[in-house]
C-alpha cells in the first residue's frame, strides 16, 4: 500500500473524526464514549504533530495520529500523549507504522523528548506497532477506567524517549 502522509488541516475533520468513531467502535481503541468536536480536538493537540496518513498521494485518509497536552505545567513542555488511530479497511497494512515514523520526527522538531501512550492492554497490535517505533512499557494501570459496557480495564503505559533532544 502506498501512504502519502500529510499535515492535518481542519478539512481532513470529517474524515479523521470517522476514523475515530470506528476506533471507538471496536471496544479496545480507547475509553472515550465520544468523538470530540473539532473546537476541542483543535485546542487540545498541537497543530504541528497532527498527520493524516492518504490512501496514495491524493486520498482518501486512512490513519491519522496527533499529540495531545501532558501538563499544562512548563516543566513538562516536552512530554506529550500520542493517539493514533487507522481506518478498519486499513489495518495491517503499515499505516499505523507509517504515521509513527512520520510523528516521532516531527515531535521531535517541535521540541518533545518524551512521548506517552495509553494502550488499552487487550490492543495487542498497538502495543505491538508502539513496541516496534521504540516505545517501551513503564507499567500497566489497573482498572484505569470502564468501558461504554461497565467494564473495567487495564491500561499499558507506554513512553518513548528521544535520541535527539531532552537527553
Amino acid at each position: 500500500m502506498l501512504i502519502h502522509i500529510a499535515p492535518m488541516t481542519a478539512a481532513d475533520w470529517p474524515a479523521v473524526r470517522r476514523i475515530h468513531a470506528e476506533g471507538i467502535a471496536t471496544g479496545d481503541a480507547t475509553l472515550e464514549r465520544d468523538v470530540p468536536d473539532w473546537q476541542h480536538f483543535d485546542h487540545s493537540h498541537p497543530l504541528e504533530c497532527r498527520l493524516v496518513a492518504l490512501d496514495g498521494t491524493g486520498g482518501p485518509i486512512v490513519g491519522w495520529t496527533a499529540l495531545g497536552h501532558y501538563s499544562a505545567r512548563r516543566v513538562y513542555g516536552g512530554v506529550a500523549w500520542e493517539s493514533i488511530y487507522v481506518a478498519a479497511e486499513a489495518r495491517g497494512r503499515g499505516v499505523g507504522r507509517t504515521l509513527l515514523g512520520a510523528l516521532i520526527p516531527a515531535s521531535e522538531a517541535a521540541g518533545f523528548w518524551t512521548l506517552l501512550a495509553g494502550v488499552l492492554i487487550d490492543n495487542t497490535a498497538s502495543l505491538s506497532l508502539h513496541e516496534a517505533v521504540g516505545f517501551r512499557r513503564v507499567g500497566v494501570q489497573r482498572r484505569m477506567g470502564q468501558d461504554p459496557t461497565g467494564r473495567w480495564r487495564d491500561i499499558v503505559l507506554l513512553e518513548r524517549r528521544s535520541d535527539v533532544i531532552g537527553m
